[in-house]
């Protein structure tokens, strides 16, 4: 096959952007379809972005991604500190990084259409064609990119027998409070495993705050989720975390049931067995989704989008595709599978609570930033030539 030029690029939440930022400087030129007929604005609550994901991030234009959050303080229901992680992140709200990334894509000349939901492809020898809900839209590249999310339809049309999101036991929650009420953290975030529920937050020096809680609870979608009005989650998460020495509860009756951000299920992927066919390819959480609990959600797909534009630059299909996803499935499966272990302890019973506190010290003494170089230290050279 000859090498590629054209892209078309399906979602056009976070991966989407970055990925058709990092082919138009590989040269090649990218077109997204978004399903939502509106943009993202104002959707979605807080996010850590890594290191390595600052850096990728950089590789297509954008810098200074949120306010620092060095620093992750752990402690048990009664407000004991267990252990403090020194951890260099950077806090963002996604809707910020989302509009950042899509004016940014806008003004690089990225064509973004709204309203295009994808139901099938037309693949031939010389290009793809994507057939979106309408019956009368089309669009037709070289490569397809799935870049839609834990239940890709790009990832359906490559291996219709391709696993679903597992779930991690919890639901997740968090809000923004104009009014915290809180004196600064800082640049530490402080994270409690209470007696029932997981709770963090992180509170600045304009009185703003933010909160976020992992309740384990029976498998709900997202859908059904949001059946149950913000009201009644606020007070059911008020009954959880009742007897806790921690600000939950001042935190919780300062938010407005308008400002709960419900996410639904913490799910993730741990192994999706087929990356690519054809002319498609999956990228970020469609092809390798983390829990939440990593923090490398957004760095990783923004690296993989990177990494995939790299390897089209470089290689014809379909070597491109096949070293795209040697360099990047083991990295992004161990993640996965330590941010795994993470929720189980998130969701530890009584028994459970006693040994988890016991070992956190034990945790955070192998949690040195040496030990987590293999995460946060990781850096793709953009000039350096791409290997079949």
């Amino acid at each position: 096959m000859n090498r590629t030029r054209t892209a078309i690029v399906v979602g056009g939440g976070i991966a989407g952007p970055v990925a058709a930022l990092a082919l138009r400087r590989a040269g090649i030129e990218a077109t997204v379809h978004e399903s939502h007929s509106t943009t993202a604005d104002g959707v979605g609550g807080a996010l850590g972005i890594a290191p390595n994901g600052r850096a990728a991030l950089g590789l297509v234009g954008l810098d200074r991604v949120g306010a620092p959050m060095n620093a992750i303080v752990l402690q048990n229901h009664r407000g004991r500190t267990i252990t403090e992680i020194r951890q260099p992140m950077q806090f963002s709200w996604r809707a910020d990084l989302y509009r950042r990334l899509y004016d940014l894509a806008l003004g690089q000349g990225v064509r973004i259409h709204h309203g295009h939901q994808l139901v099938d492809i037309l693949e031939s020898a010389t290009g793809i064609r994507a057939v979106f809900a309408d019956g009368t839209t089309s669009d037709e590249a070289d490569v397809l990119i799935g870049a839609d999310g834990l239940r890709s339809t790009v990832r359906r049309l490559i291996d219709p027998r391709a696993p679903q999101p597992r779930y991690s036991g919890l639901l997740g929650f968090g809000a923004r409070v104009e009014g915290a009420g809180l004196p600064p953290t800082g640049d530490r975030m402080y994270m409690a495993f209470g007696r029932r529920a997981f709770f963090g937050h992180q509170s600045f020096d304009d009185g703003t705050g933010v909160w976020f809680a992992n309740l384990p609870h029976a498998y709900m979608t997202w859908q059904q989720v949001r059946q149950t009005p913000n009201e009644e989650w606020l007070r059911r998460l008020g009954e959880v975390f009742a007897g806790d020495s921690v600000p939950a509860l001042d935190l919780l009756r300062r938010t407005r049931a308008d400002d709960l951000v419900a996410a639904g299920p913490m799910e993730d992927l741990p192994h999706v067995p087929h990356w690519h066919r054809g002319r498609m390819v999956l990228v970020g959480d469609s092809a390798h989704a983390t829990s939440p609990s990593s923090g490398q959600g957004v760095s990783l797909a923004a690296e993989s989008a990177v990494e995939l534009a790299r390897a089209l630059r470089d290689l014809p299909l379909p070597r491109a595709f096949t070293a795209y996803e040697q360099a990047r499935r083991a990295r992004v499966e161990r993640v996965i599978a330590q941010a795994a272990r993470t929720n189980s302890g998130k969701a530890a019973g009584p028994v459970g609570r006693v040994f988890r506190d016991a070992l956190l010290p034990l945790f955070a003494r192998l949690a040195t930033p040496e030990k987590m170089a293999w995460q946060y230290d990781h850096r793709i050279h953009w000039e350096a030539p791409v290997a079949a």
